[in-house]
């Protein structure tokens, strides 16, 4: 399974660049499913045109490119409950965390100590928690093909998965735990 989770699906989180890169994804890897989280609102950047959504907007651009029985391997599940969306960390074989630079996501942070494999953009501050080979993989925030290409490394070695995922947690337990970490600072 592969994971793209944003509270709401837009641009400025790196929607728009998961969905054109989608349609090569699910034809390199026929047997994955592919499940986005996130709400159909606007958090952060501009609102899409009167009466449309971003997540319908990105569908259209990309969905003359995926055939119907790839498309059945997307699933949207808007919002979950916390402990639904944990549970996907847990057994999502890499999760891609798309973001213009801003703030980071509360989201990459739960994955990261859920020991999930990360393929992130390589924008600050995603830069100061995931390092490339260390703690996830990164990638150019608008080069498709490249995302892709690193998805599929990932996604074909399970050690490496492995080890990034024992390392990401490791790093996230370390740096941003809230009572030995961030409150004594």
């Amino acid at each position: 399974m592969i994971t793209f989770i944003n509270r709401n699906l837009e641009p400025y989180r790196g929607y728009h660049v998961f969905m054109r890169a989608l349609p090569k994804l699910l034809k390199t890897r026929p047997n994955a499913q592919v499940v986005l989280l996130g709400s159909d609102e606007v958090s952060y950047g501009s609102k899409p045109p009167k009466g449309k959504t971003w997540k319908q907007l990105c569908i259209d651009e990309v969905r003359s490119e995926i055939s119907d029985e790839d498309w059945e391997r997307v699933h949207f599940l808007g919002r979950v409950p916390y402990d639904a969306f944990l549970s996907m960390m847990q057994v999502s074989r890499l999760h891609i965390y798309m973001t213009y630079p801003f703030v980071l996501s509360w989201s990459l942070l739960e994955a990261m100590s859920a020991e999930a494999a990360i393929l992130a953009s390589d924008t600050a501050p995603v830069l100061e928690a995931i390092r490339h080979d260390e703690t996830g993989w990164l990638t150019d925030f608008f080069y498709t093909d490249a995302l892709v290409e690193k998805a599929n490394v990932l996604l074909c070695d399970k050690e490496k998965r492995e080890r990034l995922g024992k390392a990401t947690r490791k790093f996230v337990l370390e740096t941003y735990n809230l009572k030995t970490h961030c409150l004594p600072k």
